[in-house]
């Protein structure tokens, strides 16, 4: 795919109606609509291109700290700290399944490609299966080689790829049930598999992005300037693959040029004046799947709705 010489600078739209920090932002497949999780143990489904909120719905019961929409928009996965994954119906907001297991905080959680199967990743060092089909409530995988809590999760048709506090990106190839591994060595927040699937990218807690070549764990890139030592922070991929971007706990949004690694970009989250002075930790970015548009969400303040400033539509 060509270069895209356009990156989202001007904010469009701000999300309000959280009662807490905001932790993770999500857009669905299409990119037509976005899930948030909070705090104040509630998902919402919002639609970002107008800036409005469509429905609230109640949470685990604690703080919720991941959540995914299926392929067909018609059910929401979410989990958090009261170690259950939840399965709610989108229309009705009604709980479906609720999975238990997990020993600890649910980190993150993703459907496959046909909402068959959801994963969960948690503070128990395990990575779950379950089957959203079956009447069984038990996990139909649990694949425990971690040796510390689970951070982040990311999925292809064929592969799943996490990252954990042990410092340790694992990759396990469904199709030939094979499990590679690729030491960062510093507590890993975020991981990601390119758009062309040639490559992961790969947060850590010692302020460094690497981009690291999927089949043979080759250091390729490095990425740096922005703050990442102590909380789990995204990153990720503009959606032609030709730049990098990632939250920082210093309130901005750095965007790197994936094969310069120069910065070329930085986004400010407002933080409000409750915040007494200290900067809004940018926890989560979700890139829409085909357009300039990017959804940032952190520790104050409301999801911002970033667009290119040439945007047409806005």
């Amino acid at each position: 795919m060509a270069k895209s010489l356009t990156l989202p600078n001007k904010l469009v739209h701000e999300l309000n109606g959280h009662q807490g920090p905001i932790r993770a932002v999500r857009f669905n497949r299409n990119g037509d609509y976005c899930l948030t999780c909070s705090s104040d143990r509630t998902v919402r489904l919002w639609n970002p291109h107008k800036g409005t909120g469509i429905k609230t719905y109640k949470g685990p019961g604690q703080e919720v700290l991941d959540a995914d929409v299926a392929h067909d928009n018609g059910r929401i996965v979410c989990g958090g700290a009261d170690k259950q994954v939840l399965l709610m119906d989108v229309s009705t907001g009604q709980a479906i399944r609720k999975f238990r297991g997990h020993n600890g905080n649910i980190n993150c959680v993703k459907f496959n490609d046909d909402s068959s199967l959801i994963l969960s990743g948690s503070y128990d060092a395990t990575l779950r299966a379950w089957d959203c089909r079956s009447r069984t409530y038990d996990p139909v995988q649990i694949m425990d080689e971690a040796k510390d809590s689970i951070t982040s999760l990311h999925l292809s048709q064929h592969e799943i790829l996490t990252g954990s506090v042990d410092g340790t990106v694992r990759r396990y190839d469904i199709r030939f049930g094979k499990l590679y591994s690729d030491t960062i060595g510093h507590p890993v927040t975020s991981v990601k598999f390119s758009q062309d699937g040639h490559c992961t990218l790969v947060s850590s807690l010692d302020d460094h992005i690497r981009l690291l070549d999927k089949d043979n764990g080759e250091l390729l890139n490095q990425y740096t300037s922005h703050c990442n030592s102590e909380y789990k922070i995204d990153s990720c991929f503009t959606n032609d693959d030709a730049f990098v971007m990632s939250g920082s706990e210093n309130g901005k949004i750095y965007f790197w040029d994936l094969v310069e690694a120069t910065v070329t970009q930085t986004l400010e989250q407002t933080t409000p004046s409750s915040s007494k002075g200290r900067p809004c930790v940018i926890y989560s970015l979700s890139y829409h799947p085909s357009k300039v548009c990017l959804l940032s969400s952190g520790s104050y303040g409301p999801v911002h709705v970033w667009k290119a400033s040439d945007d047409e539509n806005e």
